[in-house]
């Protein structure tokens, strides 16, 4: 309760700051330095919340979260920037974290949505980014990325101007890659049920279409606020709270599987079907059978239907190990360790559903 309500009221500061602070974001005023300080101020703010909120902790989560925070202090910099030098460095800050920014985000997404992959692919995609900022940052060397760059100011705001080179593609190549893959990937785990709820890939996929559609507009329309700074900062919060609700749910889990280790395997694998704690237990099976994928209810239905692990394998035309992968995934979710287990509370259910019919 407390991370929920420490992040929603985050959330409606910063969209209170966003529409009293950018009513007229096509004028470049000096209110739009104090505005990319407030925004620069709330995202180191949401880091040092992440990490004194925030128990159980993701690598990626982090990185997303300091990406944030590194974007809107370079934004905030090149805005009072006094010189080219700096800030063509400020351009250098803020193109570090937007580079490392959708990384981010597509490996926390993956995360949230349950979806496996292999080790060496982060690090590939991390080498990418690295490469992918060194050519953003390379202005003031060479003029592969931008051919020429200058520092005007307008109405005391420092403003780069720039004419872009022929690698500037590479990083909006960049960009729309991984917006459809993070796009994809929420698509994808909807149609497997991977996501817990539906809720889940409604805000996965509000995020990523926010920013996408925000992304789109500053390329095709001339404002010279940077509405990015805002969306980010909005988009990091959804995802957490996903995250946070994930969390949630697999706790539960973990508490349903401790209470079951706690009976005794010599007398039975089952509790006493009058206790609280039976219902309980079948209660959360009902509610978690919808999550399973069209593969695990399969599965599912055969141990139902009382088949052998042989039988299943020859069913479904599947390896050992194959099925050991689902069974892993079937027992997480519902929240029971055994075949033995899975079957009585399910048949409970189904006896259950039955006389209410």
């Amino acid at each position: 309760m407390k991370n929920k309500s420490f992040f929603t009221a985050l959330l409606c500061f910063i969209t209170l700051l966003f529409l009293s602070g950018c009513s007229s974001v096509g004028d470049k005023t000096a209110s739009i330095s104090v505005v990319y300080a407030i925004t620069a101020i709330v995202s180191f703010l949401l880091v040092m919340g992440y990490f004194l909120n925030i128990k159980k902790k993701d690598v990626w989560f982090i990185i997303l979260f300091i990406s944030v925070s590194v974007v809107n202090t370079g934004y905030y910099w090149l805005s009072v920037s006094k010189s080219l030098p700096e800030a063509l460095w400020a351009n250098r800050l803020s193109y570090l974290g937007s580079v490392f920014l959708p990384l981010s985000m597509t490996m926390a997404i993956l995360k949230i949505c349950f979806i496996e992959y292999k080790k060496w692919i982060s690090a590939i995609l991390f080498s990418i980014s690295v490469i992918v900022f060194i050519i953003a940052a390379s202005p003031g060397y060479v003029d592969i990325y931008y051919k020429s760059a200058n520092l005007e100011f307008v109405d005391g705001v420092s403003v780069l101007v720039k004419e872009y080179g022929p690698w500037h593609c590479i990083y909006l190549f960049y960009l729309v890659g991984y917006f459809l893959t993070m796009s994809i990937s929420a698509i994808y785990a909807v149609v497997k049920k991977k996501i817990e709820s539906p809720t889940h890939a409604i805000i996965i996929i509000i995020a990523v279409f926010v920013n996408f559609c925000v992304w789109l507009l500053e390329q095709f329309v001339k404002i010279d606020f940077e509405i990015l700074s805002v969306s980010y900062i909005i988009s990091e919060l959804f995802l957490l709270v996903v995250y946070v609700m994930v969390q949630k749910q697999e706790v539960m889990i973990e508490s349903l599987k401790a209470k079951l280790s706690r009976q005794n395997p010599k007398r039975t694998e089952v509790i006493s079907k009058d206790s609280e704690e039976f219902r309980e237990i079948c209660k959360h099976i009902s509610d978690q059978l919808p999550t399973l994928t069209p593969s695990e209810r399969c599965i599912y239905n055969c141990y139902l239907g009382g088949m052998s692990t042989k039988e299943v394998m020859h069913e479904l035309s599947i390896s050992e190990n194959t099925l050991k992968f689902h069974n892993k995934n079937i027992y997480g979710k519902l929240g029971v360790s055994s075949r033995k287990q899975l079957v009585e509370y399910a048949r409970y259910i189904e006896s259950e559903q039955s006389d209410i019919q």
